[in-house]
């Protein structure tokens, strides 16, 4: 980024007005025996190294961080069964069920006391008919940062579903995963830089030291 651009970025994620928004970065997703293993591996080096990152330099500036996860439970009452991809992850095996190790947030991120987390049973976004609205409009967010998985389709929607609630979206490129690599990229390209500010995890760092 220009110098200029950098400017521009500062006032964008200003920590009075941002919050650090992690998707489904879950040790059943993102760590060792997720639930799709290209998508770990995908993760390993982009998601879990600067999202933790990320998460550290957000609590040092009074960045909000809130983590959204997905939860299922044992009996799958409440959970979404109307796609394959419910599917898929029913048949892996994984248990995402309340208070499980693997459905907690990676310990890379090290969550915090004055982090929050926030749970779904339905869905394949973490904003449609759950609390993360509300929550970040009472903390005065009017920017979110986005990090996670996938930009198949869970932390696609998240950017969509912020930017129809009004809100900046900022991603940082080398904190979000996909599969394959080349759609991935595609998509960051083609879609998630006509809705957000697509930038890197050295750029945020920066404004937030």
């Amino acid at each position: 980024m220009a110098a200029g651009d950098l400017e521009d970025l500062e006032i964008l994620l200003d920590p009075m007005t941002t919050a650090l928004v992690t998707q489904e970065c879950q040790v059943g997703v993102i760590g060792a025996g997720g639930v799709f293993p290209a998508l770990v591996e995908a993760a390993a080096t982009t998601v879990v190294p600067n999202g933790a990152a990320l998460c550290a330099a957000a609590r040092s500036v009074g960045v909000p961080v809130v983590h959204c996860v997905a939860h299922r439970r044992p009996d799958g009452a409440g959970s979404s069964t109307n796609a394959p991809l419910f599917d898929l992850a029913r048949r892996s095996g994984v248990d995402l069920s309340p208070g499980a190790a693997t459905a907690a947030v990676i310990d890379e991120f090290a969550v915090a006391p004055s982090d929050l987390v926030l749970a779904r049973l339905h869905g394949v976004g973490p904003m449609a008919g759950t609390d993360l609205d509300p929550v970040l409009r009472n903390l005065g967010c009017t920017t979110i940062v986005a990090i996670g998985v996938s930009l198949n389709v869970g932390l696609t929607n998240l950017v969509m579903d912020a930017v129809n609630a009004g809100y900046h979206v900022v991603v940082p490129s080398d904190a979000v995963a996909g599969v394959p690599e080349d759609y991935a990229a595609a998509v960051l390209r083609n879609t998630i830089a006509m809705l957000a500010t697509v930038t890197t995890t050295a750029d945020i760092l920066a404004t937030w030291r």
